[in-house]
């Protein structure tokens, strides 16, 4: 799709600006941000490996990309700016993508048409004060990369609600972001690699207006209502993988080869455990035992065993390194498995937390246990698939 020319798309944006002020007056603001951005320009905040990725076909669709870094990505946006090539994706951006450091994100996404949050759970909160002045000023749909869990109280909470509960209560009513859940590969996404996911909201219009926005023929989306679900499934599979990832490091440490033979069976019947807690836990906070079943719980689960972050860290503790050595041997990379460990603990050790105890959770006791305690990685096999 060719650019327009400057003017062109001053015209463009100010027909966007009368249409928005109308709606304004009338009260339907968001509907009109919604309608009025069919080529937009869409600000992509966190330069981190998926945020990235999700420029390629943001890009490919023509639209205007602005990839902000956060505080955490100096690194990678010295680099884009001076040689375009992302140095954890390993390959040059397209064209269409400019990025720019946190200093600039005011002045970078002042006439953004949407956001795109690519932060780490850890960073959530960061982002909703970091977009509140600009959201204050024009509403805008945000989606959101981020995978995981808050603790707040007595409660779980998936990160679309963390990320509005953060703004201030007067933007409350005017975001509901939506989350992005199912399996990618943020290298794949990149190099165009075909991809399916899932985008959900509790607000379904937002997330089919982000699906026309980036669907590409290699980037196609699912629009799905299960918010909960979807997101816990998200969240949970970054903690699974890491178990079932335990016997490739077994196998290894075994010096044995990599093929037909190795510990596939271990790995099986880690991941069967790992979808029934899932669902176990996806029913036990609200969500459709399905999506489980689906590209946001399976789906998402196998990639992350087979080429993910999460994968390689419960590789290397398989293998019989400790935690604390498996974290230095992964070189910096974000490890959302011991975060979303962490919360779940806190949450499943409540007094009276009367829906799910760790005790009905065998795996995900055993895999607090290993990456939070230095337990050994010993898997409980006689604990598992009882009624």
């Amino acid at each position: 799709m060719s650019k327009a020319s400057d003017p062109e798309r001053t015209r463009v944006r100010q027909l966007r600006r009368d249409t928005i002020e109308k709606k304004r007056q009338s009260g339907a603001l968001l509907e009109a941000v919604l309608q009025a951005c069919a080529m937009a320009t869409i600000a992509v905040v966190g330069a981190g490996m998926m945020g990235s990725a999700l420029c390629v076909p943001l890009a490919d669709r023509g639209h205007d990309v602005r990839l902000i870094g956060t505080p955490l990505d100096g690194a990678i946006v010295r680099a884009v700016q001076s040689e375009r090539r992302h140095p954890t994706l390993g390959l040059e951006l397209p064209p269409g993508v400019r990025c720019h450091a946190v200093s600039e994100l005011d002045s970078a996404a002042e006439e953004a048409d949407a956001f795109v949050l690519g932060v780490s759970s850890a960073g959530v909160g960061w982002a909703a004060q970091a977009l509140a002045p600009l959201l204050a000023r024009r509403a805008r749909p945000v989606l959101m990369l981020s995978k995981g869990l808050e603790h707040a109280g007595a409660r779980l909470s998936v990160l679309s609600d963390s990320f509005r509960h953060g703004l201030p209560a007067k933007l409350q009513a005017e975001c509901q972001p939506v989350a992005v859940c199912g399996p990618c590969i943020a290298g794949e996404l990149a190099r165009r690699v075909p991809t399916v996911v899932v985008f959900t909201g509790r607000d379904l219009g937002p997330a089919r207006r982000f699906a026309e926005w980036s669907e590409t023929p290699y980037y196609r989306v699912v629009v799905a209502a299960d918010v909960v679900g979807a997101q816990v499934c998200a969240a949970l599979k970054n903690a699974y993988a890491m178990g079932v990832a335990f016997g490739a490091g077994l196998h290894q440490r075994a010096h044995g080869e990599r093929g037909s033979i190795a510990l596939h069976n271990y790995e099986a019947a880690v991941f069967a455990q790992a979808l029934l807690e899932t669902r176990a836990l996806v029913v036990s906070l609200g969500g459709a035992a399905d999506t489980v079943l689906g590209l946001a719980g399976s789906g998402d689960l196998t990639v992350t065993c087979n080429g993910g972050r999460t994968g390689r860290f419960g590789a290397l503790l398989g293998a019989g390194h400790g935690t604390p050595e498996a974290i230095a041997l992964m070189h910096g990379a974000t490890l959302e498995c011991l975060e979303v460990l962490s919360v779940l603990e806190r949450y499943l050790r409540l007094p009276n937390q009367a829906r799910l105890q760790l005790g009905a959770l065998p795996l995900l006791s055993h895999l607090i246990a290993v990456g939070l305690h230095g337990a050994p990685v010993d898997m409980p096999f006689g604990d598992f698939f009882r009624a």
